[in-house]
C-alpha cells in the first residue's frame, strides 16, 4: 500500500484531497499545524495526524521515513496573508522548503510533488501563459515558490522524482473551508450580504474547482516517471474576468444581487494555460466555476458554516494574526 506524506493536510486543499486520496485505498499521514481546526479530517484507519510545524527538522527526521510520495501543501498560502508578516512568510516558505526536500530524498521518498502558483509569471500579455515561459512573480509570496521550484529540481534523481504544478486559484467548498479567494470571496458577498463590490472587473483570473485540484494530484502521484520527473505543470480551468465571475455568482445566488463596480488603477490580468498537463497526463477540468458556486450555496442553505463574513476560522489573515502565528 503506497504511504504518502502530505504537508498542510488539513488546509483548504488538503481537507478534500485526504479523504479522497483514502477512499483511493492510500496510506495517508497528514503534518499540519491544525490551526483551523481539529475536526477537518475524520477519522480513518489508513489515516495518521500528527501536529506539527514543517521548520521542525528533528521531527521530520522521524516522521518521513517509510513514506512513498511527499506532497508538500504548507505555506502561508496567499499575498495578504504573507505580507501579514514577511519573515513567517519567509521562515515557512522558502527556508524550510530544502531541508524539507533533503530529508526526504535521504529517507528514501521515492516521490516530491509540490503545490508552487501560477502567480509566478506575473502579468503576461501573450494569450498561453505555459510552462516554458520565463518567471516574473511580483510579490515575495510568488518569488519564494519560484526559488523554490529551482531547489527541487537541484534533487532529482533516478531514485528521486520531483514534480511542480502551478495551480490556478482554487475555489468551491472544502471541510476547511477558504472564503478569502476570489470565487469564494464573491460567492459568500452574494449570498449574505447580496451585493459584490467589485474594483476594475476587466482583470482575468484563473480558477480550478477542488475537486478538479485532487484529481490533479492523484494523476501525478500515478504518473509513468519518465513523464513527470523534474517536469512542470500549469493546472486551471478557464481564464475568466472578474466581471464575469459576478455575473456567474449572481446567476446562481439570484438577481436580487447587486453588483457593485469601482474603478481601479490596478488593471492585472492573471492567466494560464493548461495544455501540457492535458496534452501529457490526459489531465482536463470536469467541474466548472458554476459548480463551486452551487457547491457553496449549498453549504450556505444548510448553514454548515457560522458567521461566514467575520469567521476567522474562513480567513487565513484573520487567523493567523489572531493566534499570532510566529
Amino acid at each position: 500500500m503506497t504511504k504518502i506524506f502530505i504537508t498542510g493536510g488539513a488546509g483548504y486543499v488538503g481537507a478534500v484531497l485526504t479523504p479522497y486520496l483514502l477512499k483511493k485505498g492510500y496510506k495517508v499521514t497528514v503534518f499540519d499545524l491544525m490551526i483551523y481546526g481539529v475536526n477537518v479530517l475524520k477519522k480513518h484507519r489508513n489515516l495518521k495526524i500528527i501536529k506539527g510545524d514543517i521548520r521542525n527538522k528533528n521531527l521530520l527526521k522521524k516522521i518521513i521515513p517509510g513514506h512513498d510520495i511527499v506532497i508538500h501543501l504548507a505555506c502561508i498560502s496567499n499575498d495578504p496573508s504573507f505580507e501579514l508578516n514577511p519573515k513567517l512568510g519567509k521562515s515557512i516558505n522558502l527556508d524550510a522548503f530544502e531541508p524539507l526536500v533533503n530529508i526526504s530524498k535521504k529517507s528514501s521518498v521515492k516521490r516530491f510533488i509540490f503545490a508552487s502558483t501560477s502567480s509566478v509569471y506575473g502579468v503576461k500579455k501573450v494569450k498561453d501563459v505555459n510552462e516554458t515561459m520565463s518567471l516574473s512573480p511580483l510579490t515575495d509570496y510568488s518569488k519564494y515558490k519560484a526559488s523554490c521550484e529551482t531547489i527541487l529540481k537541484n534533487y532529482k534523481s533516478e531514485n528521486f522524482t520531483p514534480i511542480i504544478i502551478r495551480p490556478a486559484t482554487v475555489c468551491g467548498y472544502s471541510p476547511r473551508q477558504r472564503l478569502d479567494v476570489v470565487v469564494n470571496i464573491l460567492t459568500n458577498l452574494a449570498y449574505h450580504k447580496k451585493e459584490i463590490s467589485i474594483f476594475g472587473g476587466k482583470q482575468l483570473r484563473p480558477n480550478i474547482h477542488i475537486t478538479d485540484m485532487v484529481r490533479a494530484y492523484e494523476i501525478l502521484i500515478n504518473a509513468p516517471k519518465n513523464k513527470v520527473s523534474g517536469q512542470i505543470f500549469n493546472a486551471g480551468y478557464e481564464n475568466q474576468t472578474v466581471n464575469q465571475l459576478a455575473g456567474i455568482v449572481k446567476k446562481i445566488i439570484g438577481n436580487q444581487v447587486k453588483i457593485k463596480k469601482i474603478h481601479s488603477n490596478d488593471n492585472r490580468s492573471y492567466h494560464i494555460s493548461s495544455k501540457k498537463i492535458k496534452k501529457i497526463l490526459g489531465f482536463k477540468t470536469k467541474k466548472t466555476i458554476n459548480h463551486a458556486v452551487k457547491d457553496l450555496k449549498k453549504a450556505f442553505d444548510k448553514k454548515i458554516f457560522k458567521k461566514t463574513l467575520t469567521n476567522e476560522m474562513y480567513f487565513n489573515i484573520k487567523r493567523m494574526n489572531n493566534i499570532k502565528l510566529r
